[in-house]
């Protein structure tokens, strides 16, 4: 049976719920890197704000860690960022702090974005493509072509052949899909102590194939602080 059949849901307007993960422990950036000031606000804040202007988005869940959550709820209240709806308490992984993000939406939600907390530079006109095509597809990302040369290496490091760059893709976030099935995917996940990079890896699992759509190559995730000094450059650019 076709699982699109049976869970297609589609919008003639779409709307989305969104999950921002922010319960990462920062190690590589050095200091929490959330609270870091991106051109004169938060990147938390930065992240928050993409999403409170997007008409698409109806209301936002942020998961962070449980020490910070009073800390962030007064700073979402001193933006007046009135689409965040609940900052709830993570997991011990990626996977399961996206579960109870997703778990957290608003009820008859059709579609959920999970978006990385660290993404402060996601732009409106990503945020309007991906969430079209989950709205055709039922699950899509956003996704930007590899320009380097690829290589294959074994547990020494040792070159043992290549990749074709044409068939490989750097997946970004945000990732919108069903609401149904990547609450259902991630539920299995979880219980099967499943170690996955992204949440596309979840929707693999449930027979849903993901759309791919133009990504955005400024829309970085800040890793370390040479990713803080390229995103000032970025916003710069757009004259911000």
């Amino acid at each position: 049976m076709n699982i699109r059949r049976l869970f297609r849901k589609k919008q003639k307007d779409p709307h989305c719920s969104v999950v921002v993960v922010a319960a990462g422990s920062s190690e590589r950036m050095g200091a929490d890197k959330m609270l870091m000031t991106l051109g004169a606000k938060p990147v938390i804040i930065r992240t928050l704000m993409a999403f409170q202007k997007s008409p698409m988005v109806d209301d936002i869940v942020v998961v962070t860690r449980p020490e910070k959550i009073m800390g962030l709820a007064d700073m979402i209240k001193l933006y007046d960022i009135s689409k965040v709806t609940q900052v709830i308490s993570g997991g011990a992984t990626r996977m399961e702090s996206a579960l109870a993000g997703v778990s957290a939406v608003r009820k008859g939600a059709k579609l959920i974005a999970i978006h990385d907390g660290a993404r402060p530079l996601v732009t409106q006109d990503l945020i309007e493509r991906v969430v079209n095509a989950a709205n055709a597809y039922m699950a899509a990302v956003p996704a930007v072509r590899c320009v380097d040369t690829l290589k294959q290496i074994d547990g020494n490091g040792v070159i043992t052949g290549g990749v074709d760059r044409d068939c490989v893709v750097r997946v970004q976030t945000p990732q919108v899909f069903d609401a149904d099935i990547i609450k259902g995917a991630l539920t299995k996940a979880v219980e099967k102590h499943l170690t996955l990079t992204d949440d596309c890896s979840a929707m693999d699992m449930m027979g849903v194939r993901t759309h791919t759509v133009e990504g955005d190559a400024g829309n970085i995730k800040l890793t370390e602080p040479v990713d803080m000094v390229l995103a000032e450059a970025i916003l710069k650019s757009r004259g911000e």
